[in-house]
């Protein structure tokens, strides 16, 4: 007898097992336990709802429309327009999965309708606001007690346009100051599943003399910056207190600063994508909100 669940799902199975089978296909293709467990509790609520004898062969379009109208209106919780699109999502994602592998003969999710959320333009930082992080940042690393750590961080964030997790998952090995080119940094994956998103960046000699500075005065072993997620937003939450500004300066803020400092400078917009990261279906929104932050009219 096979160990593979996914051998047995016909379209006589109920849901739950399905279920099953779909989670540790997802778990074998790299997806994050975090992807896994959304998907796994938007499906978890679909079970609620319907009979516990309905099997996946059964289950038809009226059904996921009705479980979809519940939701928003009839289960006594709210549910947000971004929710919803996340649980279609994984809806169409579930049965498509069963579709393609011959384990029901239609596919109920097709036809549902996919409701796209756009979410509100994010804040960023002002030409002026940036030029205070700057002014602040370098007042530290040249104090009495100099401390060069919110000057590498804020430059490092406000010139390359990384994550907050791309930020602490760097290792001082990918540094590489002995480039030909020139200095850059290589955004790595741990995650098989998110090694698309690797890529170098160039970074500046003012960066890596900030650099050299904040070895001597830390001595990384490893990681670059060896302290928690939330020690690093303290760091850029004080430099920005510590300049005036009225609002907390974050890693979000700081990256999509930079996308609009690039798209700015008339950087190609395909280089853009590709330094910051992303793929071409979340470039299309991202592109758009870039353009709008920029003043840019959008179709």
């Amino acid at each position: 007898m096979s160990n593979n669940p996914e051998v047995h799902i016909n379209p006589m199975t109920s849901l739950t097992p399905a279920i099953k089978a779909w989670e540790f296909y997802l778990l074998d293709q790299g997806k994050s336990v975090y992807t896994v467990k959304a998907f796994l509790g938007d499906l978890e609520l679909l079970t609620r709802y319907l009979p516990p004898d309905r099997t996946i062969g059964s289950i038809t379009t009226a059904d996921l429309n009705q479980f979809l109208a519940w939701l928003t209106g009839g289960r006594g919780i709210p549910c947000s327009p971004k929710s919803l699109s996340r649980r279609i999502t994984s809806i169409k994602s579930f049965f498509r999965w069963l579709h393609s592998g011959g384990r029901i003969l239609v596919d109920p999710a097709e036809k549902v309708v996919q409701q796209s959320v756009i979410s509100p333009l994010p804040e960023i930082l002002t030409e002026e606001e940036q030029a205070k992080l700057l002014d602040t940042a370098s007042e530290m690393r040249t104090a009495v007690k100099p401390d060069p750590r919110p000057y590498l961080l804020y430059t490092l964030l406000i010139s390359t346009g990384i994550k907050k997790g791309e930020c602490l998952a760097i290792h001082l090995n990918h540094i590489d100051l002995e480039s030909p080119d020139a200095p850059f940094l290589f955004v790595r994956y741990a995650n098989a599943a998110s090694r698309y998103k690797e890529r170098k960046i160039r970074l500046t000699a003012d960066w890596v003399q900030a650099y050299q500075e904040y070895l001597q005065r830390y001595k990384p072993v490893d990681t670059l910056f060896p302290w928690s997620p939330r020690r690093l937003e303290y760091i850029l939450e004080d430099l920005g207190k510590d300049a005036g500004l009225q609002q907390h300066v974050s890693f979000d803020m700081c990256r999509w600063s930079c996308a609009v400092n690039d798209w700015k400078s008339g950087m190609d917009p395909e280089a853009l994508r590709q330094k910051l990261g992303i793929s071409k279906i979340q470039w299309r929104e991202i592109q758009m909100k870039i353009r709008q932050l920029v003043g840019e009219k959008t179709a």
